[in-house]
């Protein structure tokens, strides 16, 4: 995988962990290993101009997923496991870390749980996976917490 991270936040981020989390996430999602991703770390108003400019909504948001190439998990349609995905531009995930560390604190966890866990839901965007409808969130909400759940065995192993 060719994975790219760029923090512009001025804040300190897990580069490291957050590259070798989006490596998990696309090797569990059988991704060619020749894709390519960037992961782009902003402050709050860099990230309030793409939500406004792209989503049309005020303020700052936590992830933003911008699609490069048309890409599923195994190739073709989702869930088509039969023929293997070519080698693709992702696109880019962004994620803004002042949001995440709000998030987090409400949440209860750590800021770095919380950007493990919107890396994670921004690649999944990448991928084709929405939540709009009932069946799409349940289907993508609970794929990002068995990702999650296998990255943490990985991530410290008993």
């Amino acid at each position: 995988m060719s994975i790219e991270i760029n923090n512009e936040s001025g804040v300190g981020v897990d580069e490291e962990g957050l590259v070798a989390l989006a490596a998990h996430v696309l090797g569990e999602m059988g991704i060619n290993p020749l894709a390519e991703l960037s992961i782009v770390v902003v402050d709050e108003h860099a990230m309030t101009e793409l939500h406004e400019k792209w989503m049309g909504e005020p303020g700052p948001t936590d992830v933003l997923s911008f699609p490069m190439d048309e890409l599923r998990p195994g190739g073709g349609a989702r869930g088509d496991s039969d023929s293997p995905t070519d080698p693709a531009l992702l696109g880019d995930v962004v994620l803004c870390p002042q949001v995440a560390a709000r998030q987090a604190k409400e949440a209860g966890h750590s800021t770095v749980d919380e950007l493990e866990l919107l890396c994670t839901h921004g690649i999944l965007h990448l991928l084709g996976y929405d939540h709009a409808e009932p069946e799409e969130h349940k289907e993508m909400f609970g794929l990002q917490a068995q990702l999650l759940e296998s990255w943490q065995e990985v991530r410290n192993p008993r």
